[in-house]
């Protein structure tokens, strides 16, 4: 027997017993249906939880992916009609050159944990928006009166793509690098002046005294390193467990909790005159003396690229060094010369000839079995002829490496704290992209097993089959004989740069080399303008900020009157079904009442008597 009373839409109270209720619906029948009933409802109730959790849980996960996706196929024309859309411009003013870069972002999504969305604009044709000038901005360090006329070209390029409504709201960063850094400070400040003056008369663009500087190399390299873990996405925030991470000590919070967040790539840029290394330093640093510690203050940046510089979630700590005369070809005419100077002295005290004639050439284990070189210094040459030997190659650079005794050093005895080689990651431009891929075609994850196998293949490969290789076309397109000569040089260096002067183990395995990263060459310039740019959100935030209160409650009330719907309708449909139970109850008794004689007489019973007045 089930028992149910309801006050609502009237006071009243039924009973439903087997008696009562059709031949077909038994008690164990009735029961099921009460129950699928009851399921159905849950179910309902449930598919609309899952349904609420799928749009507001994974929104924001959702959109951080298409974000991520964007970056790396994003090859559209700039929409320059989307008002909400804003402009900034960085001048890379170089030694041999300068270059124009115009970046582009929408408006900042009000969370204060996620950076600005900046990426390179793109013309109608989808091509970057850059345009590069020569001579380099040093040249004009006589006439600095010019520099502004020098200058002009690029930034009427620059005006013709960002839409005029945004010229004045659009930052201009010009900012000089090596040329202009080995000026006297006093030709560096009169060309600053030129362009600080004549600039804001000509242009509408958002151009302060802050905006035209000379930058450090170790300011280059921070920026570098921004651009390349922006690109990758590593200051994003993640949830995902299949992301690395890494344990970080933020800077001025020691007695705070650590931090987990994603881990960032180190960089490393070997290019013709210079190498560069850039990586975070996510634990606090030790120092062996008091002098390492002086040293280690100019090699650690730290910032933080938060527009809040109160929290610390996106503060960093990078430690940048920069090593002048370890390029590959500025490493290849070190060798060369001490080679010429060596070789002269030992002929002189020992009274022979090696390398004055091409008969007796020195035998030179750097460069490919069987080819010819000389050099030429003061009138004298020294002729050179390879043994393709890479080990003996990779021993006699060894000492090119200036390396010290003291602990934490690197190239030249220069400090660098420790490297979690377990969990880290970096990637490899320039020179370590060239010597991995342009004639050994291993480019990519390195391996250094497989590296110096090849590697020792090539230098003992005769000249001349290297040679037919090339006229085949087998290397890269972009590969020439000077690369073919010194490939061998340029391995042994990599090679030793990487494993003896700055102490990464053979096992190695999380060095990527690379040209490109999503097919795009990041430039320092991106991660400047990404640094200059981290206040801006800030009005975006407070916008936000202002409407979150409202949005929340909307999307509160969003999952409410859904909830509150499905109940209602529970209430409504468990009402209708009582009722009509209730009603075929009624009926019931009403026939049972009407055909009582008929079951007497079927129970074979006589009809009772009315007993009448007398």
């Amino acid at each position: 027997r089930i028992s149910i009373s309801c006050l609502l839409p009237a006071s009243w109270h039924f009973s439903i017993s087997p008696v009562g209720c059709p031949r077909i619906l038994n008690t164990t029948l009735r029961q099921i249906v009460v129950i699928g009933i009851l399921a159905a409802a849950a179910s309902l109730l449930y598919y609309s939880l899952v349904v609420i959790r799928n749009k507001y849980g994974r929104a924001s996960r959702d959109k951080r992916f298409h974000r991520y996706l964007a970056r790396v196929t994003d090859t559209e024309a700039t929409d320059t009609n989307n008002p909400n859309l804003n402009y900034g411009i960085v001048v890379d003013c170089g030694s041999s050159g300068s270059r124009i870069f115009v970046y582009c972002w929408p408006r900042h999504n009000g969370n204060p944990h996620d950076l600005l969305d900046i990426k390179q604009m793109r013309d109608k044709n989808r091509k970057p928006v850059v345009m590069k000038i020569k001579p380099g901005i040093s040249e004009f360090a006589s006439s600095p009166e010019k520099v502004s006329d020098y200058i002009s070209p690029l930034l009427s390029f620059a005006a013709e793509h960002v839409p005029r409504a945004k010229h004045k709201e659009t930052p201009l960063y010009i900012l000089c690098t090596a040329g202009m850094r080995i000026l006297p400070e006093s030709q560096q400040k009169a060309i600053l002046e030129d362009l600080l003056t004549d600039i804001p008369v000509h242009f509408d663009f958002l151009f302060s005294d802050s905006h035209a500087e000379v930058i450090s190399g170790k300011q280059e390299g921070v920026y570098a390193w921004i651009g390349i873990n922006f690109v990758l996405g590593r200051f994003e925030h993640t949830d995902d467990e299949d992301e690395a991470i890494v344990e970080v000590h933020v800077p001025g919070s020691e007695n705070k909790d650590t931090i987990l967040r994603k881990r960032t790539v180190g960089i490393l840029d070997m290019g013709g005159v210079s190498t560069q290394i850039a990586y975070e330093v996510p634990k606090t640093v030790s120092f062996a003396s008091s002098q390492q510690e002086e040293v280690a203050k100019n090699l650690l940046a730290e910032f933080n690229l938060g527009c809040d510089a109160h929290q610390t979630e996106h503060v960093y700590r990078v430690y940048v060094a920069t090593f002048l005369g370890f390029g590959g070809n500025a490493a290849r005419q070190r060798y060369e010369d001490n080679l010429f100077t060596s070789t002269v002295l030992k002929n002189r005290l020992l009274g022979k000839q090696t390398g004055m004639t091409s008969d007796s050439p020195y035998l030179d284990p750097c460069l490919p079995l069987d080819a010819q070189d000389e050099i030429q210094q003061n009138g004298q040459i020294v002729y050179l002829r390879g043994t393709g030997d890479f080990n003996l190659c990779r021993e006699i650079i060894q000492p090119f490496m200036n390396k010290t005794n003291e602990t934490q050093t690197s190239l030249n005895g220069v400090y660098q704290p420790a490297v979690h080689f377990q969990n880290s990651e970096f990637y490899g431009f320039s020179e370590f992209y060239y010597c991995t891929e342009d004639v050994l075609r291993m480019g990519g994850d390195y391996n250094a097993a497989k590296f110096t196998k090849a590697a020792k293949d090539y230098c003992a490969t005769k000249w001349s089959v290297l040679r037919e290789r090339f006229d085949r076309g087998l290397y890269a397109s972009h590969a020439d004989l000077h690369r073919l000569k010194y490939q061998c040089f340029k391995s042994a260096w990599m090679y030793e740069v990487f494993h003896s002067g700055f102490a990464f183990p053979v096992s190695y395995s999380n060095l990527k080399t690379a040209l490109q990263v999503y097919d795009k060459e990041v430039q320092w310039t991106l991660g400047a303008i990404l640094y200059r740019t981290r206040f801006l959100p800030l009005r975006d935030i407070q916008q936000e900020n202002f409407r979150g209160s409202h949005s929340h409650w909307r999307s509160f009330s969003f999952v409410y009157n859904h909830y509150l719907f499905f109940v209602c309708f529970l209430i409504v449909l468990l009402s209708i079904l009582l009722y009509l139970l209730r009603l075929r109850r009624i009926h019931r008794r009403m026939l049972r009442n009407s055909s009582s004689p008929s079951l007497w007489i079927e129970e074979g019973l006589p009809p009772q008597k009315v007993t009448g007045p007398l």
